[in-house]
């Protein structure tokens, strides 16, 4: 049986791009075998998209200190149609920014947890340049999150 993770993201910059394709690739590492991997756009992405996946990863710039509008977008229209529905699957977030990111991983992690989300691995936090050292972690959170829907 396929299983289908969903990445939602908002990357507008070229560090949270680069997270997203080394997100991408981890979700493909060798041993990972029926799971379904969606990319949609935050702005694009709702309540069909949710409900027809097992498993999430959100990715995010951290804009003045908070998520980008378009995911805060995306989970003020998914809230109510998929709570139910999503209780107990896991999710992984990965955020860019310059500065504070404190706040846009607080902001992601309470509307998983009013999702009834489980994290399924570490934030992956990037201030400044994407390095390869950030790359690795981001292609790890791909990987774990991807496993774990193998593992139901």
């Amino acid at each position: 049986m396929s299983r289908t993770l969903l990445v939602v993201h908002h990357t507008t910059s070229p560090g949270t791009e680069a997270m997203l394709e080394a997100v991408r690739e981890g979700t493909r590492a060798e041993g990972i075998e029926g799971v379904d991997v969606v990319l949609r756009p935050a702005l694009t992405a709702g309540a069909v998209d949710v409900l027809g996946a097992d498993g999430y990863l959100f990715g995010t710039p951290a804009n003045i200190g908070y998520m980008s509008g378009a995911l805060k977008h995306f989970f003020d229209t998914v809230y109510y149609p998929c709570r139910e529905a999503t209780q107990g699957r896991p999710y992984g977030v990965f955020v860019h920014g310059n500065q504070d990111l404190a706040g846009a991983l607080r902001a992601v992690e309470q509307c998983a947890t009013g999702m009834g989300l489980v994290r399924a691995s570490a934030d992956v936090q990037c201030r400044g340049e994407v390095t390869r050292e950030v790359r690795e972690a981001c292609w790890e959170l791909g990987a774990t999150v991807a496993a774990a829907l193998m593992e139901d």
